[in-house]
């Protein structure tokens, strides 16, 4: 067995709320830079989705709605519970890491989780057609932003569900290496037509990902495993419109 399939096992079961395949023990080291991988799984299922429902004769709002559910429960909302959190101890100030860590969810909190939402709605109902193939890219970048926020801050708390991330970091291009895999895989499958304007739109998604968590991080004083989250959900909203305004470039 390859040294890093338990690795990638862990990453199956921390990042998804799905059973464990047979005859593999996971393992919990570096098991967020196999996230992007799991990003493929889960934009792919999204997209997959999106195709059957608009197959089935469904409208483009349903569809979208759909996907959103399907992301929500393959993710056990754990992404999700970060942005609200994250949104929390925004607007708490000095008092943020004690707001992010109350488990109820405060009125920032639920306008950042309704805002996240209502952008990855408006923005697959303004991708239309190109919906399933932004799933896909925005669902990567969204798990390299993670990457990026682990390797440039500190980790704010003493304990966190997020803390062995740290502990267990290494050099930047080692951890980005599955990722880099993953991104020439989708550049070759989004060379088939529409071509080269779906791969500049996909592409589109490296800025999010490098603005959200420094953004973040920057107004926290560095990360949690909360802000991981939301570094996942905001860079995959942000991602779908990025691209969808290199489409709107580009037509």
């Amino acid at each position: 067995m390859l040294r890093w399939w338990p690795d990638l096992a862990g990453s199956w079961i921390f990042y998804t709320t799905l059973p464990l395949w047979p005859g593999v023990t996971p393992r919990f080291e570096r098991i967020a830079r196999f996230a992007p991988v799991i990003g493929v799984f889960i934009g792919g299922a999204q997209a997959g989705l999106w195709l059957l429902g608009r197959e089935l004769g469904l409208p483009s709002a349903s569809c979208a709605l759909l996907v959103l559910a399907l992301g929500l429960w393959l993710t056990g909302g754990l992404h999700l519970d970060g942005v609200m959190d994250t949104g929390d101890g925004l607007a708490a100030g000095p008092r943020c890491l004690a707001a992010m860590a109350d488990s109820r969810i405060g009125a920032s909190g639920l306008v950042a989780g309704l805002m996240v939402l209502l952008l990855k709605l408006g923005a697959l109902l303004a991708l239309a057609a190109l919906a399933p193939t932004l799933l896909i890219w925005s669902a990567v970048w969204g798990r390299i932003a993670p990457l990026l926020a682990i390797a440039w801050f500190p980790y704010l708390r003493a304990e966190g569900s997020g803390g062995f991330h740290r502990l267990q970091r290494q050099p930047l291009l080692q951890e980005l290496l599955p990722a880099a895999a993953v991104l020439g895989l989708l550049v070759g499958l989004s060379l088939s037509p529409p071509g080269t304007r779906t791969v500049l739109a996909g592409v589109c998604g490296v800025i999010p990902t490098l603005l959200v968590p420094r953004l973040l991080g920057q107004r926290l004083g560095g990360h949690t495993g909360d802000s991981y989250g939301a570094c996942v959900e905001w860079t995959e909203a942000c991602t779908l419109w990025s691209g969808w305004l290199m489409l709107r470039l580009l037509s």
